[in-house]
């Protein structure tokens, strides 16, 4: 008789990891059980991020973890992919943390800052010693960030910066925020102290989905910086487009942390929980569930790893990432939804993780790119016709 598969491994994806891989794997999904696992349900129900994880996050070598020197752990992109994987299976607002500091505020400090900024900045957010957030989108500038209103001009060797940033993940923990503004120029990049006067960070409390994450928006009024403020290397939306393919990325390995913790949830439940004189586990209709999260988990995951092996080759460009991030994102929020449905009424508490996964997934799926601007950007690779502008 062959040997039982492994139901939450089916495919024996780990043969494809090498020894350094898993063990960074390991480490953080030991990270999550010992750390995250049971304080989460209460950081969610409260609406607080634990700021007090940046730290120990930092040693463990996860912010900023693929870029190299200034104190940056210099793994691969697929390190900083499992990372994430184990992370979100914990929670989707904890790895936005650390995709916000690693890919969105360290990365273009470290692609487009100037020495004197990558020297100052890089190794205490490496550190988890200082906290970034990115301030791109606007309460009438979403998916088409070139319609931001957020404007920076010159006074002298100064910049004065005005406008209102929403949706910043970590602002109000900040110490810095990498925002992007208008300027004669195009749209360039601004490293803003938080203390700076005129800068107001306002937490979103109204949001039901990550809510173990730091919701803010941020107010800019004559904020006056020095002109060694700005990122000398970015100009136009390719900068902060650059950020975005980055953390979505991320999202792709990420999504199906969250989904895998859904589906393992759902599988031991199913096991146990009995109705009519037996396992519901045993019933067609269950097990057609369980297939079928286990078959989209197993295709996501391969599907990230793929796009890791792709971008650590240099061969990974943003419609591929597209890719990855619109159908993981989509698939880890339908895994969650049968989970959810296997679990009952208990799918909707506290007693299990998944509804609170279900919530963060319906976040995923719009931030970083909504699906529906995610597939235009699929179409237009295939077709090479532009749908959205």
């Amino acid at each position: 008789m062959p040997e039982p598969l492994d139901p939450m491994d089916l495919l024996e994806l780990d043969a494809l990891l090498s020894v350094e891989e898993r063990s960074l794997r390991d480490r953080a999904r030991a990270f999550v059980g010992e750390q995250i696992r049971p304080h989460v349900e209460s950081w969610f129900a409260d609406g607080r991020f634990p700021l007090e994880l940046a730290p120990a996050l930092g040693e463990l070598g996860m912010l900023g973890m693929h870029l190299d020197g200034y104190g940056c752990p210099g793994g691969s992109t697929v390190d900083y992919g499992l990372a994430c994987m184990e992370i979100e299976a914990g929670d989707s607002g904890l790895r936005s943390f650390m995709s916000v500091q690693g890919s969105l505020v360290m990365f273009p400090i470290h692609a487009f800052g100037s020495e004197e900024q990558r020297t100052e900045w890089l190794p205490r957010l490496a550190a988890g010693e200082a906290i970034g957030c990115f301030a791109l989108t606007e309460p009438g500038a979403g998916s088409d960030p070139a319609g931001m209103t957020t404007a920076a001009r010159r006074d002298g060797g100064d910049w004065i910066l005005d406008g209102h940033k929403r949706w910043s993940t970590n602002g109000t923990v900040s110490d810095l925020a990498v925002v992007w503004a208008r300027t004669e120029e195009g749209i360039r990049g601004f490293l803003v102290p938080s203390g700076t006067p005129g800068v107001r960070f306002r937490p979103i409390d109204d949001a039901w989905s990550l809510r173990a994450a730091a919701r803010s928006e941020l107010l800019l009024d004559s904020v006056r910086l020095p002109g060694s403020a700005v990122l000398p290397g970015a100009m136009g939306l390719g900068g902060p487009l650059s950020c975005l393919t980055e953390a979505r990325f991320g999202i792709a390995f990420g999504a199906m942390g969250a989904a895998r913790d859904c589906y393992a949830t759902a599988l031991r439940h199913a096991v146990s929980r009995e109705q009519f004189g037996r396992p519901i586990a045993s019933f067609q209709l269950t097990q057609a569930k369980l297939a079928s999260m286990a078959i989209e988990l197993a295709k996501g995951t391969l599907l990230a790893l793929r796009l890791g092996r792709m971008k650590d080759a240099g061969i990974a460009g943003p419609q591929q990432v597209s890719l990855g991030k619109l159908a993981n994102a989509r698939a880890a929020l339908e895994i969650a939804r049968d989970a959810r449905a296997i679990l009952g009424g208990d799918g909707i508490t506290a007693m299990h993780p998944v509804m609170r996964h279900m919530l963060n997934l319906e976040s995923v799926l719009t931030y970083e790119g909504t699906q529906e601007i995610h597939t235009l950007i699929v179409g237009e690779a295939l077709t090479g016709m532009r749908a959205f502008t």
